[in-house]
């Protein structure tokens, strides 16, 4: 899950080079999700929860997060989507918990967490000072985080299994997509981008970051529990910004590499914690 969830920042970063606006990102994700998760029905069944529990988790899941991260890569660099989304995951499903599930925060988890965010601010140090304006990606990409600790908080509250709330997302968010994408951009939206770039991201976003890093993420979650899951998410950061140095072309100096180091030592100690 780290791997796929790292490559949709990276590819999601790479998306606005290509010629695509955030919509027609959004049409490409939901529109290969949709098919590929026919063919599960075909082999499995339709999810097995009520269609109005599926909306609910459609909106934070299949919308909120998702065009929420495209948008905001329009504004800012692939580490910034990397610090913000996963990096901050741990806060943020720290305060859904405390708000929705009253759980308190032990010390271990506040150590874990107090390493964790110092990592994620010597990665902010390195890169956010080359980007004075990708402010308002920030805090985009804070808003699509919280949206995401909302959906886990209502997968675990009403007891729902990884594959049902990835299929349920998968179904009911592309022909809503398709009417909004209709409407705004049309196959206009398209014009200009190569058969190869829309293949690409079909598929990447569409299969991997869809149906299986929503499946194993929720998996994950169910199985860990969330306060582990999200801290073993704030890898993603130093993945992300490793992996953009090379194949985006976005380098990552001292403090970025030391910030690395902190965040996976605080994921360590938060995991061990949590066993």
């Amino acid at each position: 899950m780290l791997f796929v969830w790292t490559g949709f920042l990276l590819t999601a970063r790479l998306s606005p080079h290509q010629g695509l606006a955030p919509i027609d990102t959004l049409m490409l994700r939901h529109g290969g999700a949709f098919v590929a998760a026919l063919a599960l029905v075909a082999a499995r069944g339709w999810p097995r929860l009520p269609p109005g529990r599926g909306l609910v988790l459609t909106v934070f899941a299949g919308f909120g997060f998702p065009y929420a991260a495209y948008l905001a890569f329009t504004f800012a660099p692939a580490a910034h989507g990397g610090v913000m989304l996963p990096g901050m995951l741990p806060f943020h499903i720290a305060l859904v918990w405390w708000i929705a599930f009253g759980e308190g925060w032990t010390a271990r988890r506040l150590v874990s967490l107090a390493l964790v965010a110092t990592g994620v601010g010597l990665l902010a140090f390195d890169t956010f000072r080359d980007h004075p304006g990708a402010w308002r990606g920030d805090l985009i990409f804070l808003a699509g985080g919280m949206s995401w600790a909302v959906y886990m908080a209502f997968v675990r509250r009403w007891g729902v299994s990884a594959l049902d709330a990835t299929l349920a997302v998968a179904l009911c968010a592309a022909p809503v997509t398709l009417v909004v994408w209709w409407s705004v951009a049309g196959l206009q939206g398209f014009a200009g981008v190569s058969a190869g770039a829309l293949a690409f991201q079909l598929v990447y976003q569409g299969v991997f970051a869809v149906l299986v890093a929503g499946f194993l993420f929720t998996r994950a979650m169910n199985a860990l529990g969330a306060a582990t899951t999200s801290t073993i998410t704030s890898l993603v950061p130093g993945m992300t910004a490793l992996a953009a140095w090379p194949l985006l072309g976005e380098p990552l100096g001292a403090a970025g590499l030391a910030g690395v180091a902190v965040v996976t030592a605080g994921m360590v100690f938060g995991v061990a914690a949590s066993r």
